[in-house]
């Protein structure tokens, strides 16, 4: 089994946050998931991790889920433990887990005074990329456990991927840099 079929459906995040940001959708959701919280006089996450973003990246998530769920040769390249789950449930934590990965980067960034949606140096610029493969990594635990090995080698897929994501939202105008 290869780990990387695990990520798959948070390309259904992606794909579906996109046009969203694009097109400025479910203005009403567009509320920072910090409530304007600060520390030490900075914003806790900022105005980019928003309830919007959340809602309809879980939802992305969990409906690529469901629809891989169709494909049974993909289906069944799953460890035993998410196939018992189910895709709402795998899905779910799945979509959750890129949410909530995001979140102590965007802090550390804040703390840093690196502005949103910029980068301040490689190893961050990396780690952003795939910063929610770890928190999966421990919410999918109590159904699979992935071994390190796997963990990193899903951390280089995720950055590779995200970079050309980032790229393509750039270019369709849901992203103000390319990186």
């Amino acid at each position: 089994m290869d780990a990387i079929w695990v990520f798959l459906p948070v390309l259904g995040g992606a794909l579906a946050h996109a046009p969203v940001l694009a097109l400025d959708l479910l203005k009403p959701l567009k509320r920072p998931l910090d409530g304007g919280a600060t520390v030490r006089g900075r914003r806790l996450f900022g105005d980019n991790k928003t309830w919007r973003g959340a809602v309809v990246i879980v939802a992305g998530v969990v409906v690529a889920t469901v629809l891989l769920r169709q494909w049974d040769w993909w289906w069944g390249e799953l460890p035993s433990g998410l196939r018992d789950a189910g895709p709402l449930l795998y899905g779910a934590l799945l979509g959750l887990g890129v949410v909530l990965g995001e979140l102590p980067n965007s802090l550390l960034k804040r703390q840093l005074d690196v502005p949103p949606g910029a980068q301040s140096n490689l190893l961050l610029t990396i780690y952003d990329q795939a910063d929610f493969v770890l928190v999966v990594w421990l919410l999918l635990l109590p159904l699979w456990a992935m071994a390190w090995w796997q963990a990193a080698f899903v951390f280089a897929v995720v950055t590779a991927v995200h970079l050309v994501i980032n790229v393509i939202g750039y270019a369709i105008g849901a992203r103000e840099t390319a990186i």
